[in-house]
């Protein structure tokens, strides 16, 4: 349950104070209630959660991190705005460390793991207008990837996915995507079933190159 606009003041038990701030507000960017360019004001966060400003500030940073927020001396924490360089630099990161990782992964996949992202797959089948569309598109990427067993790397997806998220979610609700990505995922998968590394690599590089070019042609239109 929402209060005060965008703020759910249930608390997670298991984190901290300062990454349930933070994952608040990270939602609230991401489904697009807190703006590019909007000011986050950490007195009106602090009341809103009963906090001092201190684990606000932590909040700020760890949004920081992940690319959500930029922090400026005496101007405090702005929502970073959406751009075509970001998005391009991102999958562009993405390709390098997906295609390793499916690379890795393809031939430790077994069939359960094949069965449960068909699973998701199915899930996100019906799920065309559901604001959690873009957590089961990297929950399906990520049950191929975990399979490499290289932590590290997978570690280094998940940040890129964090920083990406809100692009996605325009990508696959916004802009009408959803099937096609849809496609894209089912080939990949079949590809992975008959441990044809070469096939899956080369659809897993086209499907992100293909969400890449129509969210900078989207952007680009936005700006003019």
């Amino acid at each position: 349950m929402k209060t005060n606009g965008f703020i759910d003041k249930k608390i997670s038990r298991h984190k901290t104070l300062p990454e349930v701030i933070a994952e608040r507000l990270k939602q609230a960017i991401i489904n697009g209630e807190l703006k590019g360019g909007q000011q986050l004001k950490q007195d009106e966060i602090a009341k809103r959660f009963n906090a001092s400003m201190i684990p606000v500030r932590e909040a700020l940073r760890i949004l920081e991190v992940q690319g959500l927020v930029k922090l400026y001396p005496n101007k405090g924490a702005i929502v970073r705005e959406l751009s075509v360089e970001e998005v391009e630099e991102i999958f562009d990161i993405r390709i390098m460390l997906e295609k390793g990782a499916l690379k890795f992964a393809i031939d430790n996949l077994d069939h359960k793991e094949m069965e449960y992202g068909e699973y998701i797959l199915k899930k996100m089948d019906v799920l065309v207008e559901e604001e959690h569309l873009s957590q089961l598109n990297f929950q399906f990427h990520n049950i191929l990837y975990g399979a490499s067993q290289k932590n590290i790397l997978l570690e280094l997806i998940s940040d890129m996915h964090i920083k990406l998220e809100r692009y996605m979610r325009i990508y696959l609700l916004n802009m009408g995507y959803h099937q096609t990505s849809q496609e894209e995922h089912y080939k990949m998968l079949e590809a992975c079933k008959n441990k044809n590394k070469s096939l899956a690599i080369e659809i897993l590089v086209q499907h992100m190159e293909n969400a890449k070019q129509s969210l900078v042609i989207f952007l680009k239109s936005r700006e003019n």
